[in-house]
């Protein structure tokens, strides 16, 4: 049952401007689920009375749904302003700002989320993952506006093997012979479904490439600023790294902006106020943005790594095949292979990874 007080709302805008859709206003909904659902301390008791954690598959539906109407929104946004040639800068950064109002309104809103007390010293640390989350999402929308929704989530599929090879070079990390291994059908399947894309772009390849890139750059980044003593408590919670990362990439990508396409801002707002189909989906897609990568920590926090593993590789199927399948993008045999193939590589990949951290912590806690 969603929290008290919602109201219906338009999911997203036909090309006519038009609501195509609605259900349960998004307002607020991710700011309660928290506290809807069971809490950490009351976890074990209800698992006793009941089999089944329906609170878990509540947010896991609503994360699932999150991710495909973001990519919805996201694309009708893009297409209405004119698609790699219009905005997508301009986009990527308003999401951002969405994301940041979002974010200040729960910080505002009566105990709907405690503010950080972080210091200056400790937001200035939190500069490179904010730097690398902006060009991974940047890169990831002008991704969307050159190729379709399908190809650039099968290219983004591939970020394990960009995280390995930039985790060995920079950051000096290991990966052990079985997960070198495992990121071959991963390789394999993407270039297979670039095979069978129908409507390949080279720009689409390319900036999805870059978001993987900077999306492995944040995981090391993340990793080695949380292991800061002291910070992750002045934080206090994942909810609030979160919102301080979305501020940050905000503040860094409004330049970024206005350096590529400030010189036609005024066209672009032009268009947003006589087209309702950019704006209403620009501004839902900001919301999408938030509250899905919301919805995913509360999955981190209420499972194991393994069932994690097994439900972003699930939401990522998902969203390949409907999406696909609603934006009228073709899905040859080939590309359904080569996918299937590279998600495949990815879950393997996954489960891998999480063994072999288990066995580490097995060993610290022998020795």
């Amino acid at each position: 049952m969603l929290p008290k007080g919602t109201r219906g709302g338009a999911l997203y805008a036909g090309a006519d401007g038009s609501a195509l859709t609605s259900e349960e206003g998004l307002k607020g909904q991710v700011g309660a689920i928290a506290d809807a659902l069971p809490k950490a301390g009351d976890e074990a008791a209800a698992k006793k009375k009941l089999p089944v954690d329906f609170g878990l598959f509540v947010v896991l539906a609503l994360w699932y749904l999150g991710n495909y109407y973001y990519n919805i929104t996201n694309k009708l946004a893009l297409n209405a302003a004119g698609g790699a040639a219009g905005f997508p800068m301009t986009i990527a950064t308003l999401q951002f700002g969405v994301g940041a109002l979002y974010a200040i309104f729960l910080w505002l809103a009566p105990d709907a989320r405690e503010t950080p007390k972080i210091s200056f010293k400790d937001w200035v640390k939190m500069g490179p993952v904010s730097i690398a989350n902006t060009g991974a999402h940047a890169a990831s929308v002008f991704a969307l506006s050159a190729g379709s929704v399908s190809f650039a989530q099968i290219v983004k599929a591939a970020e394990p093997a960009f995280a390995a090879v930039i985790g060995t070079t920079v950051y000096k990390t290991k990966v052990s012979k079985a997960k070198w291994l495992a990121l071959i059908p991963v390789i394999g399947g993407v270039c297979l479904a670039s095979l069978g894309e129908l409507n390949f772009a080279w720009a689409a390849l390319i900036t999805a490439g870059i978001a993987n890139i900077f999306a492995a750059i944040k995981g090391n980044e993340n990793k080695k600023l949380m292991e800061t003593p002291g910070l992750k408590d002045r934080i206090g919670t994942v909810g609030n790294q979160f919102a301080l990362t979305t501020i940050t990439s905000f503040l860094f990508a409004l330049p970024l902006m206005l350096i590529m396409e400030g010189h036609k801002l005024g066209e672009f707002f032009t268009l947003a106020t006589t087209t309702p189909a950019v704006l209403n989906n620009l501004v839902l897609s900001g919301l999408w943005f938030y509250s899905y990568n919301e919805l995913a920590t509360i999955v981190a926090k209420k499972t194991n790594a393994v069932t994690q593993s097994v439900a972003n590789t699930a939401k990522r199927v998902i969203v390949i095949v409907v999406v696909a399948l609603v934006m009228g993008e073709g899905l040859s045999p080939l590309k359904l292979a080569g996918s299937t193939i590279g998600i495949a590589g990815v879950f393997l990949y996954s489960i891998i990874d999480k063994l072999v951290e288990s066995r580490k912590e097995k060993k610290s806690l022998v020795v």
